[in-house]
């Protein structure tokens, strides 16, 4: 791209349609939003680390005798209420969150193929990039990234994923900020503001959410990105399930090579700031553990692991489970949790799904640990070999986090 000869300072170069440049790839990214802790036990030791990294197959499809592979409740439980599963109406109903691990940022397009290879790397899970650009938000400029509502909100924190509310109205062309944001801009959801990209659009904002992307501030949808000239394909999140993040940096930075910012978000600067409200599986883990004194998160954690990859795979299964720890509707009407508080139990809502893991658990005794423990994750899945995959997993895990 050719430079003008001579920079005016005192006006705007326009195109020949008289509206603003293209907006420029997301600036330097400043390391100052706290990001999502994600759990990921894995070890460059042998045996602990291949069973860290179930693959997908495995993962949300465990089989197990008459069980299905899944915790089933017995005949007289109270069948209790219909099972909840979410539906977004103008967006996919959440199925599943894809913690991402690292996001590499570029100053201009990054080339489709440099995505794929990405993509093939061994032990990568999933890959998703994005458009995104420096755009102009009541005379601050910040990082905006253009997406796909039902295909990005699986990538965000499960609280914010969960708010079907929020990736509707981006789904109807509004946009949406982290919370600090809004309250340093005085945001008010509901009102339309003008955004000044390579054109100067007036959206409304649909609300606010923790993105877990540390210098990314706003989304707005395709749409409203193709208008407003972000850059095509200048984000990419990588999602790599039980890999050590320092290897899976070297090897994006290996691909997309220089002149791309590459953040781990696994670095201890993105961990949770200890506000109280869950932003990770890890966070879900151990808030739910709390319910069934003398259960240890770990075993959450491991069941998670194997039952769906921590929400990489939430089924239905073969046997009709459903939600990131499997359980058959049958089950869930008898142990489904609101765990979030927005007044119903659904079972493919990690905020309550873990919680109801747990309390399944706590009925048959997981508290008591031993021999109690053991039966009790027998009975999540009637098979021995799948209790001492857990058990084995909770040790790793455990170790890995003590």
């Amino acid at each position: 791209m050719t430079r003008p000869p001579k920079r005016r300072p005192e006006k705007k170069k326009r195109d020949r349609a008289g509206k603003r440049p293209p907006a420029r790839a997301l600036r330097g990214l400043p390391l100052i939003i706290a990001g999502i802790a994600v759990l990921a036990a894995g070890t460059t030791s042998g045996g602990v680390y291949a069973a860290l990294t179930a693959s997908e197959s495995d993962a949300g499809d465990t089989g197990g005798g008459d069980t299905g592979g899944r915790p089933v409740a017995p005949p007289n439980a109270d069948r209790g209420a219909p099972v909840t599963v979410a539906d977004g109406g103008d967006v996919a109903p959440l199925r599943r969150v894809v913690p991402p691990d690292v996001l590499a940022v570029g100053t201009a397009t990054i080339p489709a193929a440099k995505i794929r290879r990405l993509s093939k790397l061994k032990r990568v899970g999933e890959v998703t990039a994005v458009a995104g650009g420096a755009i102009q938000l009541q005379n601050r400029a910040v990082n905006a990234l253009a997406v796909d509502p039902s295909a990005f909100r699986s990538w965000t924190p499960p609280g914010t994923a969960k708010n079907t509310a929020l990736w509707t109205a981006l789904a109807g062309d509004q946009f949406v900020t982290t919370p600090d944001v809004a309250e340093q801009l005085r945001l008010n959801r509901g009102t339309r503001y003008p955004i000044v990209g390579r054109t100067m659009p007036s959206l409304v904002l649909g609300g606010s959410g923790e993105l877990g992307l540390p210098g990314v501030d706003m989304l707005v949808s395709e749409k409203a990105g193709t208008d407003m000239g972000l850059v095509p394909n200048v984000a990419v999140l990588v999602n790599a399930p039980g890999v050590d993040p320092a290897t899976t940096v070297k090897a994006v930075e290996q691909i997309l090579g220089g002149g791309v910012k590459i953040v781990n978000l696994r670095a201890s600067e993105y961990q949770t700031s200890g506000s109280g409200r869950a932003t990770s599986y890890l966070d879900l883990y151990k808030q739910a553990a709390t319910t069934c004194p003398g259960l240890s998160w770990t075993v959450l954690a491991a069941i998670g692991q194997v039952e769906s990859s921590h929400g990489r795979n939430v089924g239905p299964s073969s046997a009709g489970a459903l939600g990131p720890m499997q359980f058959m509707p049958a089950t869930w009407k008898a142990y489904g949790v609101d765990g979030d508080g927005d007044g119903k139990a659904d079972i493919m809502n990690p905020y309550d799904a873990i919680p109801g893991a747990a309390k399944y658990l706590c009925a048959n005794g997981a508290g008591r640990g031993g021999q109690q423990l053991y039966r009790a994750v027998w009975h999540y899945n009637h098979a021995d070999w799948y209790v001492q995959k857990v058990l084995n997993l909770a040790k790793a895990y455990q170790a890995q986090y003590s």
